[in-house]
C-alpha cells in the first residue's frame, strides 16, 4: 500500500492533469483560470492581483497580457497620470470561466460520485488536518 503522502502527491498529479484538459479547451492556462477567478471576485489592478495571488510583478504582467491578447480581457488606463491599468473580463473570458467552473464542478461531482457525505466530510477534515500538520513543519 501506498503512502498517505505518495497517494495524495499522485492524485494531485491526476488533478493537474485533468485541469489543464479543461482550461486548454477554454484556450488558457490553469494560472490564467486563477487569474480571470481573483478578476471575477473583484481584483482588477495588479496591485491587488498580486497580493491576493501572491505573484511578482513580471509574471503577473505576462499572464495578464496573454489574457488581452486572447481577447479574455480588456485593460483601461485610468488615473491622472494613465499609468495604472484597470482589467476588465470580457464576454469571452467570462464564458471561458464560467466553462472551466461548470467542468470542474462536474470533474469533483465525478470523482466523488460513489462517496457517501459523511467520508467526503471525513476527508475534508482529514486533508485540512494534513494540510495544517504540513504547514506547521515548514514554518521557519
Amino acid at each position: 500500500m501506498k503512502s498517505s503522502l505518495t497517494a495524495l502527491a499522485e492524485t494531485a498529479k491526476l488533478q493537474t492533469a485533468s485541469l489543464k484538459q479543461l482550461t486548454k479547451a477554454q484556450g488558457v492556462t490553469v494560472a490564467e483560470w486563477q487569474l480571470l477567478i481573483q478578476l471575477n471576485t473583484g481584483a482588477n489592478t495588479q496591485e491587488k492581483l498580486a497580493t491576493a495571488m501572491q505573484l511578482d510583478t513580471s509574471t503577473l504582467s505576462r499572464q495578464l497580457a496573454s489574457l488581452v491578447k486572447k481577447e479574455k480581457l480588456s485593460k483601461e488606463a485610468v488615473g491622472r497620470d494613465r499609468r495604472q491599468l484597470v482589467y476588465t473580463i470580457t464576454p469571452a473570458g467570462l464564458t471561458a470561466l464560467n466553462a472551466i467552473n461548470a467542468a470542474y464542478e462536474q470533474f469533483e461531482a465525478d470523482v466523488f460520485d460513489k462517496w457517501p457525505q459523511d467520508e467526503q466530510n471525513l476527508l475534508r477534515i482529514l486533508l485540512n488536518r494534513l494540510n495544517k500538520s504540513v504547514s506547521r513543519i515548514l514554518e521557519p
